[in-house]
C-alpha cells in the first residue's frame, strides 16, 4: 500500500501567521502519537507573510481521517479558526508511490 499525502495552506489575518503556526506546531506535537502519521512538517514562506504550509504523510488516508478523533485535536482546530482568513481550502492530495 503507497503512503497518502497531503499539502495545504492555511492563510492567517494580517498580524496572525506566528499565532496560527504557533498552533499548527502544537497539532504537529498532536500528530506524532497519531496511528499511521510519518510526518507533520509545519513551514513558512517568508514571502507570504500571511500563510502557513503543512505537509503531512501518513500510512493510509484513513489514518489521517482518525486523525481528527486525537484528543485536543478539534480545541485546536476551533483556536485556529477565527485567526484564518476565510474558510480553509482542501489540501492537494497525493499518492508517494516509492
Amino acid at each position: 500500500m503507497n503512503k497518502y499525502l497531503l499539502q495545504g495552506k492555511l492563510t492567517a489575518k494580517d498580524g496572525q501567521r506566528q499565532a496560527l503556526a504557533e498552533i499548527l506546531i502544537k497539532a504537529s506535537k498532536l500528530m506524532a502519537t497519531a496511528k499511521g502519521c510519518q510526518l507533520y512538517a509545519v513551514a513558512l514562506d517568508e514571502t507570504d507573510a500571511n500563510s502557513v504550509y503543512i505537509t503531512e504523510i501518513w500510512d493510509s488516508n484513513e489514518d489521517h481521517d482518525n486523525s481528527l478523533k486525537v484528543e485536543g485535536v478539534r480545541e485546536l482546530i476551533m483556536t485556529a479558526m477565527p485567526i484564518l482568513d476565510g474558510q480553509p481550502q482542501k489540501g492537494q492530495e497525493l499518492e508517494i508511490i516509492n
